[in-house]
């Protein structure tokens, strides 16, 4: 199935929007054990405030010094903010352009999956974190999979994310997917 990735990429946003909308405790505890709530919304913001420099050729140098810090005690206004621009950045970029990531240069369809992945497993750690609804849409769930799931022996092995939990091969695509990242869905 091939998947609109665009699309996903507002769906995706959209999840994240709701469950950073019912955030109480911002300093409560993420299943990233390093990061509290507020920490875990940081980082995700943080990844959208690159894209619109990225995805205009520059280099990581030069958009570093381009990135605004972030205004801690107004994230929701934040979101607003750099999830716009990152939306309008990937809806005007050809998906062949090159950008170059501190890995690799990539061509923004690469580039897109992987932010859109990297986003939907956050999504899920959030609202595990504050107790909201933590399933993710199955057309997004599914894509996500095409993305960890041939990566599986060097996701660990990246530093990025903890061992895969061990799932029974039957269990929900979700369910397997969230273990492939290191994470426990049950």
């Amino acid at each position: 199935m091939d998947h609109d990735w665009l699309v996903l990429q507002k769906r995706v946003h959209a999840e994240f929007a709701k469950r950073l909308a019912a955030i109480q405790d911002w300093d409560g505890s993420t299943p990233d054990t390093e990061w509290t709530v507020r920490d875990l919304v940081a980082h995700v913001i943080e990844e959208q405030q690159w894209v619109p420099y990225l995805l205009a050729g520059q280099r990581i140098a030069l958009a570093k010094a381009e990135i605004q810090p972030l205004r801690l005690d107004d994230l929701r206004a934040e979101w607003d903010l750099y999830s716009l621009a990152a939306t309008s950045a990937w809806a005007a970029t050809p998906p062949d352009t090159l950008v170059h990531l501190s890995y690799d240069t990539v061509t923004m369809a690469d580039y897109l999956r992987e932010q859109v992945s990297d986003v939907a497993i956050h999504t899920w750690d959030l609202a595990r974190a504050i107790g909201a609804d933590e399933k993710l849409d199955d057309e997004l769930v599914e894509a996500v999979w095409t993305v960890f799931e041939p990566q599986a022996d060097t996701l660990a092995a990246s530093g990025l994310y903890a061992a895969p939990v061990p799932i029974p091969d039957d269990a929900p695509l979700q369910e397997r997917l969230l273990a492939l990242t290191g994470r426990d869905p049950r």
